[in-house]
């Protein structure tokens, strides 16, 4: 996929980027293969706001995706690569031979009229879905199942793939986009690829519309406001955050502050993720 620039006619245009849909090969999704989609705004049961700035955006439809890969031994054919509005990644319509259709994930170089298939006895494709014990070491990953027939839970972003480095026993080492190390489980299943659409990252929104039709809000920054509305605000003419460290609104540490708290997983990680490069 390639990045097509805009005349700036405008000037938010000036900077905007977006997607040439080269690789889209059918505009309206299967009809039985979607649900309405509710948005909640960032409101919890109660009405109360638990995760700001969200609200408004386009209104979509929801794509029932097969991250399971569970009809096992059945070959499928790809007839279309579709666009998904709620995730990165593209879509690919897959026809079962016994008549049933799905959608999964869209791996690189995956293209109209490729057989795909689930299972053991698959080949070492893209878009193939097999128990991690069956695929050689060194091999590129999605999609990749954290406890056997849950369905795929990790690397399904545009782009994204993880690595198979080494097995032991009933574990296999693999290295996740962040660059953390993980043992899984060799009977959970992963998909071979990468994920297809690779140009997301370098999409670039231009103006603030777009992201009003991703339904994002605006952000106001702390320091942009009073001492009584966030830790960070106040003072004459502009101010650093100063020690001891960034706050959220209520005070709480923010800006790189672990919150992660299970530590029943913590066995499973081999290697932390680190700080990313830009």
């Amino acid at each position: 996929m390639a990045v097509k620039k805009y005349k700036p006619t405008t000037p938010g245009q000036r900077g905007m980027t977006g997607y040439t849909f080269e690789e889209i090969t059918k505009s309206k999704p299967e009809r039985a293969l979607i649900k309405p989609l509710k948005k909640s705004g960032g409101r919890n049961v109660h009405g109360r706001i638990t995760v700001r700035h969200r609200g408004g955006g386009h209104r979509r439809q929801l794509r029932m995706v097969d991250f399971k890969r569970d009809k096992v031994g059945i070959p499928a054919k790809v007839a279309a690569i579709e666009y998904d509005p709620n995730r990165t990644a593209r879509l690919a319509l897959l026809n079962y031979a016994d008549g049933e259709k799905r959608y999964i994930i869209a791996p690189l170089d995956l293209k109209v009229g490729d057989t795909v298939l689930s299972g053991p006895a698959a080949e070492i494709r893209p878009g193939n879905s097999l128990p991690i014990s069956n695929i050689p070491v060194g091999t590129m990953v999605h999609n990749i199942e954290l406890y056997e027939g849950r369905g795929g839970q990790l690397v399904r972003s545009a782009g994204g793939s993880a690595q198979l480095l080494a097995k032991e026993s009933d574990y296999a080492q693999v290295r996740l986009p962040s660059g953390e190390v993980r043992l899984i489980r060799q009977a959970c299943t992963a998909t071979i690829g990468q994920v297809g659409n690779v140009d997301h990252g370098n999409v670039k929104l231009g103006k603030a519309g777009r992201k009003r039709h991703l339904g994002v809000r605006p952000t106001v920054r702390g320091s942009a406001m009073s001492p009584r509305d966030h830790p960070h605000g106040g003072g004459e003419g502009r101010q650093p955050i100063g020690m001891p460290s960034p706050k959220s609104p209520w005070g709480k540490p923010t800006l790189g502050k672990k919150t992660r708290r299970n530590k029943s997983t913590d066995k499973y990680i081999v290697h932390r993720r680190g700080k990313k490069r830009r």
